[in-house]
């Protein structure tokens, strides 16, 4: 389609007779494009000029423009060092002229015309940049190996419009000049660093000085590091070690939009994934919000941009309602949550308010609505610097002026007012409460009761800074009404200040907390009610992150879903270390997210035990591929199958606790591999055995962000005598001919959770055939019978509320359950089945099935509320009024006492049909 049939507007002359001139330049021209000619010119004096000047290659350019553009940036590499100043500012003219009228008539988009004037400039620092690092190449000050496209190791970096592909009209272009001092010997540093000074000082003239015929770009270097002590080109290590100790929140919004655009693409490549710690921080941030506006206020400050909004001399860009709102909304909003997700990480305004819209930080409509005017606040932009060629962004102060604007944007003066006032007022009110929300209210005072414990609140790790005390007092009047709302306020206020004690720094959790009002009223209800889910969060605040991150209160996704977003979390991490830290956090929040659905009566007793052990079981079968692959950089790949991961006990039966530990066992099978194959072969046993012990460290060793699990080998055969990981051959033999009954009980709980999957389906064919033949042992009820009586001297109830240890409570029924499957021959893993099994197979009586079912569920419930609550078993009276109402409530009960006649009731009721069932023959 030609240019002129895809003229959709046209400005009016706001100078009639320059407007004709322009007609008379054309005298060929069709009315359509003599039209849009005469509005240009009669509206802006440097494009008439531009006309005048450029008259014979616009008339042909003006047929196919897209063409027109390839074919000029085609041209810039072949200028010479000599000829670069004149052939750029050439060059500039012409793509100035063609995207003035191709914006102006509606022929390009703004995406197009800012990304037409990018292109422009990257070749033109491109060709700037190879063609004077050959000059001192040439003069022997730079060594003369490499591409010369890489400009000897030098690398610039677009930074702000340039870096997004948004430049304006007549924008400056903020570069930052980089070297890699790698490249270079030791030695020669010195000399090296002064050749690319040299070089970025001539850049920076030939593309800034104005001579005839106009400049380049202006040229802006102030967002490297210290702009105001250190050199124009600086080594990448220096910058390095510059973001990393001292960078700023402003420093790292700005390399959202950093990118390479002219030198070395590698290295600069390398240099921006060395910084991607330092822009997205892997918890979610909102203490930028405050740094983003207390920015905003000291641009207003310094411009004088403060009151209410008045048309005339309006800034445009830094002005309320403005082009850097937009800008500063998107980018805060990208620093708080893209170092959790990747897909935040755009670097223009448009793809980043999409990407926040998408991943629901802000409203689809709201990101429509403020990109529709930052669209239009670009175009007015543009019509303001298109008149002089002057980089503007301001209004016109008198009616004179607002007059030609309005013909500029093909508008009368009345609507193009109306326009910018509401547009304006629009963009204040969308973005102005993300950064300067409402005062909260101040609150009730602090009760006589609780004066003390706030009185050294100042005094805790948490409030060493000045900006954390500042932020705490903003939200403090809104934590204390919430605690005051607690059925115990005294109890909530002495978990608060534990957990408030217990946080080693405050900045980054006061400012979510500040963010996010409802997550005050999250932890009351945590200090209120469970003080271990308090300390965990003490610990690990950053497990809070999930709780915005959108998906917290979606459905539970099962363990397969898990593993594979573990998994892959890990796949994307080169670093061992990293891996584990990762899975370390990556877990946390997830058992984070099970204790706020249990607390707030999501799940219950049961689904929390099912998805502790869910998460267990991803964490293990997603950090076991990690270790196995570091194992192997040393001693090879795993001989023949490799090692499968059992789970037994708890773990096994698919229900855990919020403090369970993990029962596991290792097999392998080297099939008839003597050693591994590395750098550093290893004898098969040996090779499993370190293995093993390496998979133990990673899940339990103590870290930044915690340990994974405890884990317990002690099921394994021979237990602590024997070998941590077991042959496939050694693990037959043994459980057919030496292990103990106990150990055929422990069986009946064993699952293969991780591991080859050949490997692991004979591990569970050989389980079932083992049971099935055990299932005829003579002893199996007087051994069970010995065994209860051994665990009854050793191990005795802590307590009347002891759910688990004791005749006729849940560990009681759960070998009982396990005796049952070992009777029958059931494949069961998991207590209810097993029972089943019994029942169905007739060893068991249905009504002494249900009985034990009942008893075990009551059990389970309290085990696992005081487990989730207290972090281990204790006595209900010394808990939280909010802990009791829990228990009731998981319970069905209505009394604390009820709880206690019920639990002794189905103890001896338990007790009894055990002690029956143990002496049939």
């Amino acid at each position: 389609m030609s240019f002129t049939t895809r003229i959709t507007r046209f400005p009016t002359p706001y100078d009639a007779d320059r407007g004709q001139d322009a007609r008379e330049l054309f005298p060929s021209a069709g009315p359509v494009i003599a039209r849009l000619l005469a509005g240009t010119a009669g509206c802006s004096p440097y494009l008439a000029e531009l006309l005048r000047r450029e008259a014979d290659w616009i008339e042909p350019a003006l047929e196919e423009p897209e063409e027109a553009i390839d074919a000029l940036l085609a041209d810039i590499p072949a200028l010479g060092v000599n000829d670069l100043a004149a052939g750029l500012r050439q060059a500039k003219r012409r793509v100035a002229l063609l995207t003035a009228l191709a914006d102006l008539g509606g022929v390009w988009p703004l995406e197009t015309v800012t990304q037409v004037l990018t292109d422009f400039a990257d070749a033109a620092v491109q060709v700037t940049v190879t063609r004077l690092v050959a000059a001192e190449v040439a003069r022997g000050k730079l060594p003369s190996d490499g591409d010369p496209a890489d400009a000897g190791g030098m690398v610039v970096l677009a930074m702000g419009k340039m870096g997004a592909g948004e430049l304006n009209y007549s924008s400056d272009i903020d570069l930052i000049c980089l070297f890699d001092e790698t490249r270079f010997d030791p030695d020669d540093y010195h000399e090296v660093r002064s050749a690319f000074i040299r070089v970025t000082r001539r850049m920076t003239a030939i593309l800034s000085d104005v001579r005839e015929g106009g400049y380049v770009f202006r040229t802006d270097l102030r967002l490297r590091p210290d702009a105001s002590v250190t050199p124009v080109c600086l080594s990448m290590e220096t910058a390095e070690r510059y973001y990393e100790s001292v960078g700023r929140t402003w420093e790292r919004a700005a390399f959202i939009k950093a990118r390479v655009c002219a030198g070395d693409q590698n290295a600069g490549v390398r240099f921006l994934e060395t910084l991607r710690p330092f822009v997205w921080r892997k918890h979610l941030d909102f203490a930028a919000i405050q740094d983003a506006h207390d920015m905003r206020l000291k641009i207003r400050d310094h411009k004088g941009l403060h009151g209410p909004l008045v048309l005339e001399g309006h800034n445009m860009k830094l002005g309320r309602g403005g082009i850097r709102e937009i800008e500063f909304f998107t980018q805060t909003r990208q620093l708080i949550a893209g170092g959790r997700d990747p897909s935040l990480r755009a670097s223009t305004t448009r793809d980043g308010l999409k990407a926040l819209a998408a991943a629901g930080w802000i409203p689809a409509d709201v990101a429509d609505r403020l990109y529709d005017h930052y669209r239009y606040h670009r175009e007015v932009e543009h019509r303001l610097q298109m008149i002089n060629d002057a980089q503007t962004q301001t209004l016109p102060v008198d009616a004179a002026g607002f007059a030609r604007l309005a013909a500029f944007m093909g508008q009368d003066v009345a609507g193009l007012r109306a326009d910018l006032h509401d547009r304006v007022e629009d963009v204040h009110k969308l973005t102005e409460g993300f950064f300067a929300p409402d005062e909260p209210d101040a609150g009730p005072a602090v009760p006589e009761w609780g004066q003390e414990v706030v009185a050294r609140w100042h005094s805790y790790p948490a409030l060493r800074s000045a900006r954390a005390c500042e932020i705490f007092a903003r939200i403090t009047p809104v934590i204390m009404a919430r605690l005051q709302e607690a059925a115990k306020p005294q109890e909530a206020l002495t978990q608060f200040d534990r957990f408030l004690a217990g946080l080693p720094a405050g900045v980054q959790l006061f400012s979510l907390f500040e963010a996010n009002p409802q997550l005050t009223q999250l932890i009351v209800d945590i200090c209120a009610t469970a003080p271990a889910l308090a300390r965990h969060l003490s610990r690990h605040p950053g497990v809070l992150d999930a709780v915005i991150g959108g998906a917290f209160f979606t459905e539970w996704p099962g363990k397969a879903v898990l593993t594979a977003e573990l998994a892959a979390l890990l796949d994307g991490i080169d670093d061992y270390e990293t891996q584990l830290l990762t899975a370390r956090r990556w877990t946390n929040e997830w058992h984070f997210r099970i204790g706020v659905h249990f607390l707030r009566n999501l799940i219950d007793a049961d689904e929390c035990g099912i998805q502790y052990a869910d998460l267990a079981q991803a964490a293990v079968a997603a950090v076991w591929p990690a270790v196995a692959q570091e194992f192997a950089r040393k001693h090879g790949a795993m001989p023949g199958r490799g090692g499968a991961i059992i789970a037994m006990g708890s773990l096994g039966a698919g229900r855990l606790t919020a403090t369970s530990d993990l029962d596991l066992i290792m097999v392998y099978d080297a099939q008839g591999a003597e050693s591994s194959e590395g750098r550093r072969p290893l004898a098969t046993r040996t090779y499993f055995a370190r293995l093993t012990q390496a998979l133990i460290t990673a899940l339990s060793v103590q870290m930044a962000e915690g340990r994974l699990y405890e884990v317990d080998m002690r099921l394994r055969p021979s237990g602590r005598q024997g070998p941590v990981a077991t042959s496939l051959a050694a693990f037959k033999d043994y459980q057919q001919n030496q292990a103990w009954t106990w150990e055929h009980l422990a069986l009946t709980r064993a699952r293969a959770i991780s591991g080859d999957e050949s490997l692991c389906q004979e591990i569970e064919a050989f389980r079932r055939a083992v049971l099935e033949r055990k299932s005829k042992g003579p002893t199996i009820l007087s051994d069970v019978a010995d065994m209860r009586a051994r665990i009854a001297a050793q191990k005795t109830p802590t307590s009347d509320w002891d759910a688990k240890v004791g005749r006729g409570r849940m560990q009681d029924i759960e070998l009982f359950a396990q005796t049952v499957a070992l009777k029958v021959g059931c494949t069961a893993v998991d207590t209810k089945g097993q029972l089943d099994a019994g029942v169905v197979d007739g060893w068991l009586d249905a009504a002494d099935g249900r009985a034990l079912q009942e008893a075990f569920t009551l059990y389970w419930q309290v085990q696992t509320a005081l487990r989730f609550l207290a972090g281990m078993q204790g006595d209900l009276k010394n808990l939280s009024e909010g802990a009791r109402r829990l228990i009731l409530r998981e319970t069905g009960s209505a009394e604390v006492s009820s709880v206690l006649r019920r639990l002794e009731e189905s103890q001896q009721t338990a007790a009894s049909i055990i002690d029956r069932c143990l002496v049939q023959t």
